[in-house]
């Protein structure tokens, strides 16, 4: 196989993260963004002793487990990736594919302490459709000198933006809201922010809505007026009397105008205003409120995350509980998972490096009327050193990345008998584990929590005990 051809083959499996193996006349190849049993052309990359890595031309044959509904930019968004399935082929190909990306690390649990860990299957989401609680869009065009989108890219774009008006990971009320942004833009003539020469005004927008309370945050992300060469102050105002005047579900809760003049593609905000309302949205979960502004962390399903946060109190539980120990909750966001555990828990130390998050878990603590919650900010590879608390149970449930390898002897020096550790990137998690067979933790039970539907990704809770 050379560079360019282009083949057609079956895909024969598909692991994790969407990673499909293609069996074609030319030899075995691998390529993203497919299902087992569709029939797909594929244009060769690298290509070395019969097997070779390809990209997704065109699926010429559906597989016959591609029962269920899409949208119209399914394919080409950069969002979903199982969306063609039903809930329980959804269900079934996740299962299978944490199942062999662990296979070895259970394996190895196994051979070196003597107990077999326990699985506990793979936890449904109760909600499948419009579950997304935060979305952030770009606004851009899906082709040169084609019409404002504010949407999602392009799978495999860095600059074409879809219009994504009928996502069907997000209810009504966001899709009227983008489509309502988009026309009120596109009807006022303003230029988006071109990435290549920094000029232009329209960056992302960024919509978080409470599953429970119904609130509505919006937050326009733009270069400032100045840096764009005008004043943006009457456009903003007749942005938001477009926005508020809109029926909703649920309810606006605040607008706010995000300022970002960084050259890099993420949202660094240089400043804020609020232009309409507060700054935040109020949500509950599990019995308890949470405030969260537009970067605070949390878990993007709320639906799901009940699920996910019942099964790590039932880790806790089968652990001897928390009734007096001290709990160190790592990498703790808005101090969800902190304040389910202070209940019943001596003290809990969350530390997180996000302020905002600190922040809104410190007021969240307070609202709950929870006194036993310690919110630290910083890196946890730093904090560490500097706690004079020791922890009878540590959670841990880091970024994407997985934990950073400097920290993971210092929070496995503690010894204590139980690490609980959530990742929603399983593979960091594979990685990780290594580390703390080597320490004398074994893995005693795991599950998976489908906390994001038709998306590649999905959630793994691990219970390690020292062996």
């Amino acid at each position: 196989m050379k560079r360019g051809q282009i083949v057609t083959g079956f895909v024969e499996s598909c692991d994790y993260p969407c990673k499909g193996r293609v069996r074609t006349d030319e030899g075995n190849v691998s390529v993203k963004n497919v299902i087992p049993g569709q029939k797909v052309s594929v244009r060769i990359g690298r290509s070395r002793e019969g097997s070779a890595n390809g990209t997704l031309v065109e699926v010429l044959e559906k597989s016959d487990i591609e029962t269920g509904k899409i949208c119209k930019t399914f394919g080409n968004c950069g969002g979903c990736a199982y969306l063609s399935l039903c809930p329980e082929k959804e269900l079934e190909l996740k299962k299978d594919q944490i199942k062999k990306l662990l296979s070895s690390r259970i394996e190895e649990s196994s051979e070196r302490f003597g107990k077999d860990p326990v699985w506990d299957g793979i936890k449904e989401s109760p909600v499948n459709y419009g579950y997304r609680n935060k979305m952030e869009f770009s606004f851009g065009n899906d082709c040169i000198d084609g019409p404002l989108n504010v949407g999602l890219h392009k799978r495999g774009a860095f600059h074409d933006v879809l219009d994504v008006s009928d996502c069907m990971i997000v209810d009504e009320d966001y899709r009227k809201i983008i489509s309502a942004t988009r026309d009120f833009f596109r009807k006022e003539s303003t230029p988006f922010y071109r990435k290549k020469d920094h000029t232009g005004y329209l960056r992302n927008l960024i919509v978080r809505k409470a599953a429970h309370t119904g609130e509505i945050l919006v937050c326009p992300v733009t270069a400032s007026g100045k840096a764009a060469g005008f004043d943006d102050t009457s456009l903003l105002k007749k942005y938001c009397d477009e926005i508020t005047s809109l029926e909703y579900k649920g309810k606006i809760a605040g607008i706010v105008h995000i300022i970002c003049d960084s050259l890099a593609d993420a949202v660094v905000p240089d400043s804020s205003e609020i232009l309409y309302g507060t700054d935040h949205i109020n949500e509950t979960l599990l019995d308890l409120k949470f405030r969260i502004g537009p970067f605070s962390f949390f878990q993007t399903n709320t639906y799901s995350a009940e699920v996910l946060y019942l099964l790590v109190r039932d880790y806790v539980k089968m652990c001897g509980g928390t009734d007096g120990k001290t709990v160190f909750d790592l990498y703790s966001g808005t101090g969800t998972i902190a304040q389910i555990a202070a209940r019943s828990a001596s003290k809990v130390v969350g530390v997180e490096i996000v302020p905002e998050a600190v922040k809104a878990a410190e007021k969240n603590a307070s609202e709950n009327g929870i006194d036993n919650c310690e919110f630290i900010c910083g890196d946890v590879l730093k904090v560490l050193d500097d706690l004079t608390d020791k922890p009878d149970i540590i959670i841990l449930d880091p970024p994407r990345d997985g934990i950073h390898p400097k920290a993971l002897p210092k929070i496995t020096s503690y010894g204590v008998e139980n690490i609980i550790y959530i990742s929603c990137k399983p593979t960091s998690l594979e990685r990780d584990l290594g580390h703390f067979f080597d320490a004398g933790y074994a893995i005693e039970r795991y599950a998976c929590v489908n906390q994001f539907p038709w998306t590649k990704e999905i959630e793994t809770v691990v219970l390690l005990s020292r062996g």
